[in-house]
């Protein structure tokens, strides 16, 4: 029972920094709402993320890819550690 709980738990966390960064994706095409609280909140915690991507991938025109992809990639980690959890709890089952 508790290896559901953990699951979840950590299933939840990304996905409410996937909203997170959607979130803030968005509140980019708005700039009074990046100067905002909640908007200097966002950059404060997804900005690390974005920046590695950023750093690789350049915009294309005026564009900015690299979100996309640091989304893709989260959803890659999210099933990585999911399955490695499953694998270490049924190791010692």
């Amino acid at each position: 029972m508790t290896f559901l709980y953990i699951l979840r738990f950590v299933s939840l966390a990304f996905d409410i920094y996937s909203l997170m960064l959607i979130v803030y994706i968005l509140m980019s095409w708005v700039p009074a709402a990046q100067n905002s609280s909640i908007g200097r909140i966002l950059a404060n915690v997804c900005e690390p993320y974005l920046g590695i991507f950023r750093r690789f991938i350049p915009p294309i025109g005026m564009i900015d890819v690299s979100p996309l992809v640091a989304i893709f990639v989260l959803n890659f980690i999210q099933r990585g550690v999911i399955i490695v959890i499953q694998k270490i709890y049924f190791m010692f089952m």
